[in-house]
């Protein structure tokens, strides 16, 4: 089942306008390249609808934010709209700042997304409108699991996206159904923007297989964890973080289909 979201992404070829932060752009586009997509990233308001409208999907990331940035995000979230190509929102940071807040706002107003993917504490904010200090780095452990999955939920059902909870236990849901991923290594958390890859290399799934957003997801998410996992394998003793981010990409690079046919872990609540 999930095999067949990397045979679809790697036949298609997806082509992802990434408007991602500065710190992550690099490993964004090397993600999407090892899994069979590719990036064009560019986030200027004068060009940002053209380039939008040469893609097959489109990644808003809200990291790194200025005023002029955001306005960008939402012109080629509604040009994504109106071509009908699926959106993907990463909400950074959303409840650190009266700037972020604002812009996770107006992004939920006046876009339509395909899928949302944040840590916790992201979507609390994006549900409850609810300040956050530690938007960018909290860990789903910090509230109560039933709590996680109920915001999940709802934002699902409000918006019609597919929504995604990553932490120590992985969350994917339509509104209806959920499934828990058992993914990952805590190393993954020393690596910068491992949650922006994830984003990146789930624009593609979800890009790619327009049909199966849910399951392209879910697939996204499996890939992720396991790749942290075979990563870590390779790691040697003078290996740091450094390494390790290179071995994820790798991972995805080698990954089959049949590899993540056998190794995805995740349970489902319906």
């Amino acid at each position: 089942m999930l095999g067949e979201i990397i045979t679809q992404n790697r036949l298609r070829r997806p082509l992802i306008h990434c408007m991602t932060n500065h710190v992550t752009a690099n490993d964004c586009a090397n993600i999407l390249l090892a899994c069979g997509g590719s990036a064009i990233m560019a986030d200027d308001y004068d060009e940002v609808a053209e380039i939008t409208a040469m893609c097959d999907g489109l990644v808003l990331n809200m990291g790194t934010p200025t005023p002029r940035k955001l306005d960008a995000l939402l012109l080629a979230g509604k040009e994504a709209n109106k071509l009908g190509h699926p959106v993907i929102l990463d909400p950074v940071g959303v409840g650190s700042s009266e700037l972020r807040r604002r812009a996770g706002q107006q992004l939920m107003e006046q876009v339509r997304f395909a899928a949302i993917r944040g840590n916790a504490t992201e979507i609390a904010t994006l549900v409850q409108g609810t300040a956050a200090h530690r938007g960018v780095d909290a860990d789903i452990e910090e509230a109560p699991i039933a709590s996680v999955e109920e915001n999940a939920k709802r934002l699902s059902q409000k918006t019609g996206a597919v929504v995604i909870v990553t932490g120590d236990t992985d969350i994917v849901t339509d509104g209806r159904l959920l499934y828990r991923i058992h993914h990952g290594h805590p190393m993954m958390k020393s690596v910068t923007g491992s949650g922006c890859q994830l984003s990146a290399l789930m624009g593609a799934f979800v890009t790619a297989n327009p049909d199966a957003p849910l399951r392209a997801a879910l697939a996204a998410v499996c890939v992720m964890g396991l790749c942290g996992e075979i990563a870590h394998g390779r790691l040697g003793p003078l290996d740091g973080n450094a390494s390790y981010r290179n071995y994820i990409i790798d991972a995805v690079f080698n990954l089959t289909p049949a590899e993540l046919e056998r190794g995805a872990e995740y349970e489902i609540d319906q």
